[in-house]
């Protein structure tokens, strides 16, 4: 199985949502020794954002791109191919005011691809990547899961996940991150007794 493993916190080795999806890779491959794991760090090595120069470089047929658009071409057929080679996917996402990090939006919108992850029909969308599992990792400093304020981070990535076919979805969550020492420890604990107990007890 290929697990491709996202990272998106800027905050290095204080982020939590690193130590936790960290955890989640390592217990993957206790379980499965055979996992070969591809590692993509967006805070790290950021992609570039969607933007008119992303449109051209797409719609110039190669033998007259330019350095900059082989660069964007390059860039938006190795970040999709990733993704579509892996089986399943280990997605930390931290909340940053009210949404995702805007390096992992960044990478939403290269995975996007009509034709390739979803597609139209006359009966509507269509995902086409019903054969991946995903892990999200899902961590903030206040309480928002199942709240108007999660519509821009975890409800977000439900829903770009659903338009794309997945249904395999679990959600590690840790939050209220900020309220507080003895809360945060809480939290984290309970998220990595999830991780340990529950996530890979099949296995």
């Amino acid at each position: 199985m290929k697990l491709l493993h996202i990272d998106s916190s800027i905050l290095g080795d204080n982020s939590a949502s690193r130590q936790l999806s960290r955890s989640v890779v390592e217990a993957w491959k206790a379980a499965d020794p055979s996992l070969q794991v591809t590692y993509r760090d967006l805070a790290g090595d950021a992609i570039s954002h969607f933007s008119a120069a992303t449109l051209v470089a797409a719609g110039t047929p190669e033998e007259l791109r330019d350095a900059a658009q082989q660069h964007e071409a390059k860039l938006s057929a190795e970040t999709l191919q990733e993704f579509l080679d892996a089986d399943a996917v280990v997605l930390a996402a931290p909340m940053y005011n009210f949404t995702v990090p805007t390096q992992l939006k960044a990478w939403i919108d290269r995975v996007a691809v009509a034709g390739k992850t979803f597609r139209y029909t006359e009966a509507g969308p269509e995902g086409l990547c019903g054969n991946k599992k995903v892990i999200l990792v899902s961590t903030a400093g206040g309480l928002h899961a199942g709240q108007p304020t999660a519509v821009g981070h975890e409800e977000f990535l439900k829903v770009f996940l659903g338009f794309i076919g997945i249904t395999d979805l679990e959600i590690v969550r840790a939050h209220g991150l900020a309220y507080g020492d003895e809360h945060r420890v809480k939290a984290l604990n309970a998220a990595q007794l999830q991780i340990s107990n529950d996530l890979f007890a099949a296995a």
